[in-house]
């Protein structure tokens, strides 16, 4: 099983011309703060991003210092040659992988992440089952795009390769049937510095506010009206 070459085209060139750094460098931000909520005080000794394009998340881990050795895989040859091109003091290792079989031998990490990665994936259960393999534990983040009004994301969504969409109910079942044993799952809303990139910063913040405090007062009606991201911490063992 691997990557089908359509998707390997659209993503060999992805990272090449750096247009998408300072965005991705915003949403890694999010996703560390998002990692310390569900697992405040955690670090780990070796970690994997699966998927990692072109290591932005990495970067702000090995800033971090939640994790003593940091490992990569990325489908993308334009992310391998980003990763590799921020000399990472704590990275051990980068590959280049087909999107399912990761070369690492069983249970070598003790924490393997998968951050905005799955929305992607042609077959979902193939690529947990491959993390499940390697880790102890997985962190996976992905966009909750299942809304009332799914041709919008669709629309706006697939540009970006976005092929899966997902509600908190329907992401958290397929976690749990493929024999992860999900710890904690929380709904986050972008936050304002995300917002205000996407949007501008008067109609950024005015989002950001209406996002958050819909979700605190209906969380399921938020979910369903406005898209939102989920992240789950899961026991691989």
């Amino acid at each position: 099983m691997s990557t089908n070459t359509e998707l390997m085209d659209m993503y060999e060139d992805y990272y090449a011309d750096g247009a998408v750094a300072e965005k991705r460098a915003i949403a890694a931000r999010q996703s560390l703060g998002h990692i310390l909520k569900i697992a405040p005080g955690r670090t780990y000794d070796k970690v994997i991003d699966i998927g990692a394009g072109e290591g932005a998340v990495l970067s702000e881990l090995s800033a971090s210092g939640i994790a003593t050795s940091l490992a990569a895989v990325e489908i993308s040859k334009s992310g391998i040659d980003a990763i590799r091109a921020r000399k990472l003091p704590s990275l051990s290792a980068v590959d280049q992988f087909d999107g399912y079989k990761i070369p690492h031998p069983d249970k070598a990490f003790d924490l393997a992440l998968a951050i905005h990665v799955l929305e992607h994936v042609e077959h979902e259960r193939m690529f947990l089952y491959e993390a499940k393999r390697v880790s102890k534990k997985l962190y996976i983040e992905v966009p909750l795009e299942l809304t009332k009004d799914l041709d919008k994301s669709i629309r706006m969504s697939g540009p970006y390769g976005h092929i899966n969409f997902y509600t908190p109910g329907s992401f958290e079942n397929l976690l749990k049937t493929c024999g992860f044993k999900v710890e904690r799952l929380m709904v986050f809303p972008h936050d304002i510095e995300y917002e205000q990139y996407l949007a501008g910063k008067a109609k950024g913040w005015l989002k950001y506010q209406i996002r958050q405090n819909f979700l605190k007062i209906a969380p399921k009606r938020a979910t369903r009206s406005m898209v939102y991201m989920a992240g789950a911490l899961c026991s691989a063992e």
